[in-house]
Formats: structure tokens, sequence, C-alpha cells
């Protein structure tokens, strides 16, 4: 996911993969959370979990 990331939003977002401890995945923009894993109990979706906050 983190490869979808850099190549879709990288030219439009300063992004920033930050490592965790104990399968941790939250995904923040402009500091707010839209996915965590911690919450959900699964991993993310690009499609659906994550990549719609980011097209904004």
């Amino acid at each position: 996911m983190a490869e979808e990331i850099f190549e879709e939003f990288g030219p439009r977002y300063d992004v920033h993969l930050i490592p965790s401890s104990g399968g941790v995945f939250e995904v923040t923009v402009d500091g707010d959370l839209v996915y965590s894993k911690k919450e959900t109990k699964r991993h993310a979706e690009y499609e659906s979990d994550v990549a719609p906050h980011l097209r904004g």
C-alpha cells in the first residue's frame, strides 16, 4: 500500500511513513486520522479506506 500512496499522491502531498510496533497501521491526512488498523482490527483496503481521503 505504501507504494500506491507514494505513486499516486507523492507529488501532491508531503508523504511520510512512520514505523511503529505491534502491527499498528494508521493513516492521517493534515493531522486527521482517516484510518486505523488498531481500531478496525483489519488491514486497510487502499481504494476504499485510504485513497478517498487523499483524493478529497
